[in-house]
């Protein structure tokens, strides 16, 4: 099962300083673990809600470091794309995978997958036993959809004013966390459905 879909910025935003990454979406599937917890079982909603946020930060920090890591050991740096090159951008996106210890922020371990994608990190937080090739492709799926349906690439563009449509591919695409393994048949429909949607 798939814990957490995170967008997050993995370049230097003036606004934040360089080791920091900003989480500009999530969304997280499965049980709140402060709740099964024996040790935060005691937190208010609001403080629950404060430590899911930690550990959304801490996975947004550690893949920044790891794209930080591919691009400086790679040797290139992203250049800027235009909209309309998104299947160009996707094609040349770095990407990886980072474990997560138990305790680390997750009570039990977990498999991290990631695409950089110009300043933009798309990262899947898997259960260590998922499909690693299923849930990269689904990744690639997800984040093809956000740049090619939500225009993502050009400048000003508002991730956070697009949650609902980022939801609704979410709903088609990893449904309560699930990766789907997809034929060709059912990807043509899911595909219609996206860009029915997106088209409205």
């Amino acid at each position: 099962m798939v814990r957490c879909f995170l967008i997050h910025t993995v370049c230097p935003v003036t606004a934040l300083s360089s080791g920091e990454s900003r989480v500009l979406y999530s969304r997280l599937f499965g049980p709140d673990e402060a709740v099964l917890s024996e040790q935060f079982r005691g937190l208010s909603p609001e403080e629950r809600r404060l430590l899911q946020k930690e550990k959304i930060s801490v996975v947004a920090r550690q893949v920044r470091s790891a794209v930080s890591l591919c691009r400086e050991a790679s040797g290139r740096q992203p250049v800027d794309a235009l909209p309309g090159d998104e299947a160009l951008v996707l094609q040349d996106a770095d990407c990886g995978v980072v474990r997560l210890r138990a305790g680390d922020p997750f009570s039990q371990e977990m498999s991290v997958l990631w695409l950089g994608v110009q300043s933009l990190g798309f990262t899947l937080v898997c259960e260590p036993h998922e499909n690693l090739l299923l849930a990269e492709g689904t990744l690639r799926n997800l984040t093809r959809h956000c740049l090619e349906s939500l225009h993502m690439l050009g400048q000003g563009s508002e991730v956070l004013l697009k949650s609902s449509r980022i939801d609704v591919l979410l709903s088609r695409l990893l449904p309560h966390g699930q990766l789907l393994f997809l034929n060709h048949r059912f990807a043509q429909s899911l595909e219609k459905e996206v860009a029915a949607y997106t088209g409205k």
